[in-house]
This record gives structure tokens, C-alpha cells and sequence, in this order.
């Protein structure tokens, strides 16, 4: 698969049916690599923060989440690039999971969260090995550093069947844990933030025309108003910002 750069910010690119497939392989090879689903939240957070876009940059996989980064990648770059949405590679990926004899082990939410997890898997995918579940204590992101780590909890991951372990803690937290447990965690590790509890019924998700639309974003936000204003207000805006500032960059190159 290739990565191309989106204003200094790192994409994986490819068939959407492409990333499952790698994503597949890399937790039968066993290999300890790190999957980032990309939104425009994700991109401002590496906006910010160096250490942050380097964590992104090193990731194996990086798919374009978010609707507004596949716009940005065929308006300033000419490039065409379908949304692989955490919100769909997650119960796809559960489906070849099962298919294919590979376990799944959840890191990261609630013990209610995990609980309501377990019990959907077990109906709707009858056949996927479950290697765990693990709701690790509440800490900042400032906090996430290898001497924290769970060794209790990497070692039932590693001793596990080939596996994905699919990391729930949020951006940018889940990919700093990531990035920390790479080479420690023998398989791969899908960061899917908000993508679990939609896939259990615990949140609703947007209706197809707003996906189409590049909308989900103000669908969440009127379910979560509290909680997402501030952050959508901030990097809503700063993502518009740089992309309106590199077209215009480009237009004058030409």
C-alpha cells in the first residue's frame, strides 16, 4: 500500500477491501505494527504537536477516516481516494476475523462498554475467539509511557492466537499507547475510538446522506454537544484554515 502526504500529515492509500487484507496479514504474521483511523480531529491533534506526527508518520497503516481528508487529497493533489471509516473496517474486519481463525482482544473503555462488547460479539459474531477484554484505569495522556504498561495485559495479548487487538481509548491517547507498545505487543493494534460503541448500539450513526456529505461530524455533535462543541469548533476550523491556505499556495505555482 502507499502513503502520501496530506499537508505534512501521513495517509495510507489503497482499496478499501486493500486495508482489510493488510490489516488481516499483518495479525496472522504476527507482526507488532501500529493502524491509525485518521479524521481531521487526529490531524489537528499532529498539527499541534511534532511528537505527535511522528507517532502518526510511523504507523504501518493510516487510513483516511474522515470524509474532509479525502476531499483535501482530491482537491490539492488530484488524488481519488475512497473514506475507509473505522466505523465499517471494524465490523468488516470482525467478519474475516472470524472467517479466518483470528482472535480479538479489546484494550481500553468501560467495564459497562466491554461488558455490552462481549455480549454483541457473542450474537452477531458466534464464531470470533474472544482473547479478552481489558479496561485499564483512567489516565491522563501525559501519563502513557512504557514503564505504565499493563505487563499482565501484554502478556495475555501475546500469549493469545494470532490476533488484532483493537485499542479504545480515545485520540490522541490510543495512539500514543500504541505507539509505546510497539515491539512489546506481537500483533497488530487498530486504534478505533469512537467506532466501538456505534458498532454495540450504544450511540446512533449518521444516515448515509450525511457519511455521503461529509457530515458525521455534526450528526455526533448534536448526540454530543457537551462533550465535541469546543473540539469540533477548533479543529474544524484550523483544518479548513490550512487547506484553503495550501490550495491558494499551489494556484499561485502554477
Amino acid at each position: 500500500m502507499k502513503k502520501v502526504s496530506l499537508l505534512n500529515f501521513t495517509l495510507t492509500t489503497g482499496k478499501y477491501s486493500a486495508f482489510l487484507d493488510e490489516i488481516i496479514g499483518l495479525a496472522q504474521s504476527k507482526k507488532s505494527a501500529v493502524v491509525c483511523v485518521a479524521n481531521v480531529h487526529m490531524y489537528s491533534e499532529a498539527h499541534k504537536d511534532k511528537k505527535f506526527e511522528n507517532i502518526i508518520s510511523e504507523a504501518e497503516i493510516v487510513t483516511p477516516d474522515g470524509k474532509p481528508l479525502t476531499w483535501a487529497l482530491r482537491v490539492l493533489y488530484g488524488i481519488r481516494q475512497e473514506r475507509v471509516a473505522g466505523m465499517d473496517v471494524l465490523p468488516d474486519l470482525l467478519k474475516q476475523m472470524s472467517s479466518n481463525g483470528i482472535s480479538a482482544f479489546f484494550y481500553g473503555s468501560s467495564e459497562v462498554t466491554l461488558e455490552k462488547t462481549n455480549e454483541y460479539l457473542s450474537t452477531v459474531y458466534p464464531e470470533l475467539k474472544i482473547a479478552g477484554l481489558h479496561s485499564p484505569p483512567f489516565y491522563s495522556s501525559g501519563d502513557l509511557n512504557n514503564n505504565n504498561a499493563d505487563e499482565e495485559v501484554i502478556t495475555a495479548i501475546n500469549g493469545s492466537l494470532p490476533s488484532v487487538v483493537f485499542v479504545v481509548l480515545g485520540c490522541p491517547k490510543q495512539e500514543k499507547w500504541m505507539a509505546a507498545m510497539r515491539g512489546r505487543i506481537n500483533t497488530v493494534m487498530v486504534g478505533i475510538g469512537g467506532a466501538l460503541p456505534v458498532m454495540i448500539g450504544m450511540q446512533k450513526r449518521a444516515p448515509k446522506w450525511m457519511q455521503n456529505a461529509g457530515l458525521e461530524w455534526l450528526y455526533r455533535l448534536m448526540q454530543e454537544p457537551g462533550r465535541l462543541f469546543k473540539r469540533y469548533a477548533t479543529t474544524n476550523r484550523l483544518f479548513i484554515w490550512v487547506v484553503f491556505k495550501e490550495y491558494f499556495r499551489l494556484k499561485l505555482l502554477v
